[in-house]
């Protein structure tokens, strides 16, 4: 394994982000989560019930890469679609354009639950997950095509965050496509169930339990196995770069001209919540 070391020059690209531009073609997600302390355990079954404390709602899915990329310095332009319910109005106060309402649709919204005694770390118990009863329709998909080659035709780079919803998928991105709409743009993948039905792709961001599952293999702590897996990822995608995020255990930066990268995670390894890292991690890396 080779190890990341020219800190001079990871600098002068971070310090480039805010010359960039970016468009972001993703499902948007609301993260609810509701706070509660432990109180005592349920008469009516062997549950605990919590005290509520409090609730907040933060992007999550493609809008939570949007953040992260604006947070970075970097100029996005979001392209997704939200439904006109409390999650939809609360992420779309946050986009000046590009993200569609639509009565007919339901934002996605994953609540988690988060119990704790007072002073101590909160741990998620349950999450419960809305959904949208079908994916976008023809004419909001039509729109966000629109929208999304309009605005990669002005940007450096797209960003595709695919979480199955329906307004990320292959088919969209092929249309995106058409007509020249990527005419040099790199695409940038991060999806969570059909990584290998996308084409066109640069570089892509899975983890390695997707990694595992398209390719039906088992890599455990084995970097031979690791290794090739990610070779036969970056070969039957034809991409420049791949990464393969371990959670506790870093991830791993493969490309075409250089030997895979081992990056280690920095600080503890005990992590309590790993909402959003993937998000993080394919908007840093694009």
């Amino acid at each position: 394994m080779t190890k990341p070391h020219d800190t001079g020059r990871l600098k002068k690209i971070v310090e480039a982000f805010p010359k960039a531009t970016v468009t972001v073609l993703g499902d948007m997600v609301a993260d609810e989560f509701v706070y509660g302390e432990i109180s005592r355990v349920s008469r009516e079954a062997p549950v605990l019930i919590l005290k509520h404390r409090n609730r907040s709602v933060a992007p999550g899915g493609g809008a939570n890469a949007i953040y992260n990329l604006a947070d970075l310095g970097v100029n996005v332009l979001p392209v997704g679609v939200v439904g006109d319910d409390e999650p939809g109005r609360l992420l779309i106060k946050a986009f000046r354009s590009g993200v569609l309402r639509d009565k007919s649709f339901t934002t996605v919204t994953k609540t988690r639950i988060l119990a704790g005694m007072t002073h101590t770390a909160r741990q998620q118990v349950v999450r419960v997950d809305r959904e949208p009863e079908a994916e976008p329709s023809t004419h909001l998909t039509r729109e966000l095509v629109f929208a999304a080659r309009e605005y990669a035709r002005a940007s450096d780079a797209l960003l595709v965050s695919d979480y199955g919803y329906g307004s990320a998928t292959p088919a969209i991105l092929n249309r995106v496509r058409e007509k020249g709409g990527l005419n040099g743009v790199p695409v940038f993948l991060d999806s969570r169930h059909r990584v290998l039905e996308f084409s066109g792709i640069s570089a892509a961001t899975p983890n390695e339990p997707e990694i595992e599952e398209i390719l039906g293999i088992r890599i455990g702590q084995d970097w031979a196995k690791l290794k090739s897996a990610g070779e036969q990822v970056m070969s039957r995608m034809k991409l420049q770069s791949l990464i393969v995020t371990r959670g506790r255990d870093g991830m791993v930066a493969f490309s075409r001209r250089h030997k895979p990268v081992d990056i280690p995670i920095y600080g503890s390894d005990e992590v309590a919540d790993v909402t959003g890292a993937g998000d993080t991690v394919i908007a840093t890396f694009t």
